[in-house]
């Protein structure tokens, strides 16, 4: 299983997503993993449809649980993890899962987006 784990600023659009996934390289995503207070935004909402791609929300508390190999500062003092992102890749994922690419970041800066491959979503 194969999921795409979102991390964006609320101005992000649908491109912004689109964007920061195709940055990855990686393979077509199974799923997409994102924040529980992310996950009904009108974008992502919007993205997820085009995709038509199963969405899984990640709890804050599950979140402050992942060590990721990207730290930036300002999100680890507001989420407790170095990259929402990555965090959220691997905890949708499930207990085995591994990056196969850290945080990648659209061209505007508005979202980012890690692939990480395990054995549930």
């Amino acid at each position: 299983m194969i999921v795409a784990g979102f991390g964006f600023r609320g101005a992000a659009t649908v491109a912004s997503l689109r964007d920061a996934l195709a940055q990855t390289d990686g393979p077509q995503p199974d799923a997409y993993a994102v924040p529980d207070d992310k996950a009904r935004t009108p974008a992502f909402v919007a993205f997820a449809a085009e995709t038509r791609t199963k969405v899984v929300p990640v709890t804050a508390n599950a979140l402050q649980s992942v060590q990721t190999p990207t730290q930036a500062e300002r999100v680890l003092e507001k989420r407790g993890t170095g990259s929402v992102a990555e965090a959220c890749a691997l905890v949708a994922a499930g207990s085995k899962a591994a990056l196969l690419t850290t945080r990648h970041i659209s061209h505007d800066r508005m979202a980012t987006c890690a692939l990480a491959i395990g054995d549930s979503t």
